[in-house]
């Protein structure tokens, strides 16, 4: 199971409540694509309409432009491919006031791609400082200890 692409900035400026995983349905191009690590899904999000999730806003270029078609769009809406419990729980969770749905991390399982997606809520500006002050503490801890043995 090797990670292909990671939404970094998604535990920094989320916190996150529950985490599922979907399938995601892609062109072949797109596959290739991914597959050779090109992607961003850090502006992406996931919505829920009816009985369907979509990954909106994430830009997947193509694996060779001269050969993919012309009306190919690297920013269009892909369908995931969730059960319908996931569906319900997901519409429940996203009609909440202040929860969002978004991608953490495509990867591969076996031969097919799927999609680390999570439940989240905004982190205020104090609570990212705090994670930046834990995060360099932990750090300067790491080094002193480094050298001691």
């Amino acid at each position: 199971m090797g990670t292909l692409i990671r939404n970094k900035k998604a535990t920094f400026n989320y916190e996150i409540m529950e985490k599922f995983d979907a399938g995601i349905e892609l062109f072949g191009y797109e596959v290739k694509s991914i597959k050779n690590k090109h992607g961003n899904i850090e502006s992406a999000h996931i919505t829920v309409r009816g009985r369907e999730a979509f990954l909106i806003n994430a830009n997947i270029p193509p694996y060779q432009p001269a050969n993919t078609p012309k009306s190919y769009d690297p920013e269009r809406n892909r369908r995931l491919l969730l059960t319908k419990k996931e569906l319900k729980i997901l519409g429940g969770l996203e009609s909440k006031k202040g929860l969002t749905i978004v991608p953490i991390s495509m990867y591969t399982k076996g031969n097919k791609i799927k999609v680390s997606i999570a439940v989240v809520r905004g982190k205020k500006k104090f609570d990212k400082r705090e994670d930046i002050k834990k995060r360099d503490a932990r750090r300067d801890v790491e080094r002193e200890t480094r050298g001691k043995f």
